[in-house]
């Protein structure tokens, strides 16, 4: 029997707030049922083919922090990490994503580090875009200017930079695809008949493109879906089979190659590869370290490949120690709601502000201008011989978590029809309106003396043993 947790009984009231009535001089309970007419339109977002909600309503609300949110016991509660937004997309996410072998993938450490390794791309990605596109706007129209001479080489180091944390996610995607490790069992090839899966690869892929679309925008304070979901489309198939077309963000070639990067090439859809596997095909020898990132301890002198090494390795959950934003990771979790959306309110109550904001809240994420010379003085760095193995401890769910989650709608229909989890108000109609005797004194008194003798015979066993 799932037991309940009064704790989690938030909120206690219907969906509205207490206000303060002047003219009767108290407070009153200002109700949002229409508020709330209005909210439903937007209760779902598409993602590849699939409706994700985007709201709670009270019930849910207090099945998922019951059940299915991070406990109280577990590593760095107080702190985001990303095994929280894993949990709030999988309860997010419709049944027919959320599939027991999908449940059995996204817990496996070969994920966990492949999601790393993504949202620290996509945060990049969308600090250059973002540049790019403010560039646009100031060399045209009335007020244009023009732009620094220094402006091509500010570009060069941007796709640089995108094109190492590239390098980082295809090593982590290279894993999934060949099957290594705790991803063999979910390898599309059938061992001995060596038969392909087409169409249930085809449909796993799907659904876990979809979620870790919505784990990155979640991460990154649910901003820019567009450029998360046409970049996510690119890099995973190509611009043959993109999904969705952003006219907003036709790129020039000039500004198509800073994204992409050199070794991005646009062929025939027959021998088309994903970008990823592109950029495999021919790395620098001065990347080449960033293979072995969180494999190996890296021993050298490139400071780009040590930053890179340190903002990869370090948990999520304590990422403001080494002064690295990444979205929402590593935030105090009293500062956002259950659906992981920042509570400006809590901001205010904890005296955060532009002078003491040690987790970025007010300091906006911003785009650090490179040295202009990093690459040239790369080439002179050196790289030794490491003498240390690394291992990055990915929190994953327990295998009592992932039963749940493989009965996550049996759970919450059983909570809906049984009325167990429900709020102060549901639970006192319910007891005005019960008109049912309670049990005996004759059964009580029995069932106490039958635990009380069930009691007596265990200690005398134990005695005689």
């Amino acid at each position: 029997m799932l037991r309940v947790n009064t704790s989690n009984f938030v909120p206690k009231y219907i969906s509205g707030r207490w206000v303060w009535n002047e003219e009767k001089e108290k407070f009153l309970f200002d109700c949002r049922k229409e508020a709330s007419k209005e909210a439903k339109k937007d209760e779902f977002m598409m993602t590849n083919g699939f409706n994700f909600s985007t709201t709670l309503n009270q019930v849910h609300e207090l099945i998922y922090r019951q059940e299915f949110q991070r406990p109280l016991i577990s590593y760095d509660y107080d702190f985001i990490t990303t095994q929280d937004v894993q949990n709030l997309v999988a309860f997010l996410a419709p049944s027919t994503l959320l599939t027991k072998s999908l449940v059995e993938f996204i817990n496996t450490e070969t994920v966990a580090s492949f999601l790393k390794a993504l949202i620290i791309y996509f945060q990049y990605f969308l600090q250059v875009v973002e540049f790019i596109l403010i560039q646009r706007d100031e060399i045209t129209g009335e007020k244009a200017i023009l732009l620094n001479a220094e402006n091509p080489d500010m570009q060069r180091a941007f796709s640089a930079h995108l094109q190492q944390y590239r390098l980082l996610v295809a090593r982590e995607y290279s894993h999934i695809i060949l099957g290594e490790g705790d991803t063999k069992k979910f390898y599309h090839i059938k061992p001995i008949v060596n038969i392909s899966r087409s169409s249930f690869d085809d449909s796993f892929h799907e659904a876990f493109l979809a979620y870790c679309t919505q784990v990155v925008w979640i991460t990154l304070h649910r901003c820019a879906y567009d450029v998360i979901d046409m970049e996510m489309n690119r890099l995973f198939r190509s611009e043959h089979f993109k999904l969705t077309k952003y006219p907003r963000y036709q790129f020039t070639k000039p500004e198509a190659q800073t994204l992409y990067g050199p070794n991005y090439k646009l062929c025939n859809y027959r021998t088309q590869n994903s970008p990823l596997i592109q950029e495999l095909t021919k790395v620098d020898k001065r990347n080449l370290p960033i293979l072995y990132i969180g494999k190996q301890k890296y021993r050298g002198n490139d400071l780009r490949i040590m930053q890179i090494e340190l903002e990869y390795i370090v948990d999520s959950a304590q990422l403001s120690l080494i002064g690295f934003n990444l979205g929402i990771l590593g935030h105090p979790k009293r500062l956002y709601n259950t659906l992981l959306r920042l509570d400006w309110e809590a901001v205010r109550k904890n005296n955060f502000s532009a002078t003491y904001d040690p987790f970025g809240i007010f300091r906006q994420p911003h785009l650090e201008i490179p040295s202009l010379d990093e690459e040239k003085l790369r080439q002179y760095s050196e790289t030794y011989d490491s003498l240390y193995e690394v291992k990055r401890g990915n929190e994953v769910w327990s295998p009592s978590m992932i039963r749940k989650w493989k009965k996550r709608d049996k759970i919450v229909k059983y909570f809906e029809a049984e009325g167990v989890i429900s709020d102060v108000w549901v639970k006192c109609i319910k007891e005005v309106a019960d008109t049912s005797d309670g049990p005996s004194v004759e059964g009580i008194v029995k069932k106490f003396l039958d635990e009380k003798a069930k009691l007596r015979k265990g200690k005398q066993r134990n005695r005689i043993a």
